[in-house]
């Protein structure tokens, strides 16, 4: 793969500037994998990429790109990528013999992309039978009154586990309060979900695009509460569970999982990443 270059400055053609997203600590590798997932999921209409209903679009028009072509990077860079990328973010196909295509699996915001999605008619058509989402603290206080919500994007994200434990995508190693859903009751009540072909379990959640309190199962604290589990785990999941009043017909605490979608450094969701 050719050697990755800094970024800045306008691009000649229809899209825009050469600059990378990400932050300035990010490495060089780590902004070219943000720009490419920005484009891929929420960017490409305003950087003049046409994209196939599905959220497939050309590789050569990506490579076109005034940020991708200021890095160099070519079909076989682009295949490194795809290939080496532990959250499998991404497919690449070839068509009609050599046409390459690439999208994104899973996270777009853009409206007119219809993935094709494995439908989940019941728990067990999630192989893990589990759909979790990680949030922070501040988050849950909304969280707990209305739901999880898909906010700019299509879909509500849901883990198959906790990172760490063999999980794929959908989870971020930074998330403080893990949300368990209850499956098996939400598509009773008819709320529908899909399966991404990276196993990230998706839902729209209700009209208004919000996976209901309800639908929490159980719910448990992360990072050092979970990694000392004691006293003060217990007294956190006790009170997080008191918020959204999940307790079950005999009184006792139960859990659920769900995660965020995490803001950017300017605000604005094309430098949004669920890298997972």
């Amino acid at each position: 793969m050719a050697t990755l270059k800094k970024s800045g400055g306008k691009g000649k053609g229809g899209g825009g500037s050469e600059k990378l997203r990400g932050l300035p600590k990010d490495s060089p590798a780590v902004r070219l994998s943000k720009t490419l997932s920005w484009l891929l999921r929420h960017g490409a209409q305003g950087e003049g990429l046409k994209m196939r209903a599905d959220g497939y679009v050309k590789v050569t028009d990506l490579l076109e790109n005034p940020k991708i072509k200021s890095q160099a990077l070519d079909l076989k860079g682009l295949q490194e990528i795809v290939e080496a990328d532990s959250k499998q973010r991404y497919s690449l196909i070839c068509e009609d013999g050599d046409e390459w295509w690439i999208k994104a699996n899973q996270g777009h915001s853009i409206k007119a992309v219809k993935l094709e999605l494995k439908p989940v008619l019941t728990a067990e058509d999630i192989p893990s039978r589990t759909a979790v989402h990680g949030t922070t603290k501040k988050a849950w206080q909304s969280i707990s009154s209305q739901g999880l919500s898909k906010m700019s994007r299509n879909h509500i994200h849901l883990a198959q586990g906790v990172s760490g434990d063999n999980v794929i995508s959908g989870m971020r190693k930074s998330c403080e309060i893990l949300i368990f859903i209850n499956i098996p009751k939400a598509i009773s009540a008819g709320t529908k979900f899909f399966l991404s072909d990276n196993g990230v379990v998706l839902t729209e959640g209700n009209d208004k695009g919000f996976l209901e309190p309800h639908f929490f199962s159980s719910m448990d604290g992360w990072g050092t509460a979970r990694e000392e589990p004691g006293s003060d785990s217990k007294n956190l999941q006790a009170d997080l569970a008191a918020a959204a009043g999940l307790v079950n017909e005999a009184n006792d605490v139960v859990t659920a999982t769900s995660t965020l979608l995490p803001e950017s450094a300017d605000g604005n969701l094309g430098e949004v990443e669920i890298q997972s």
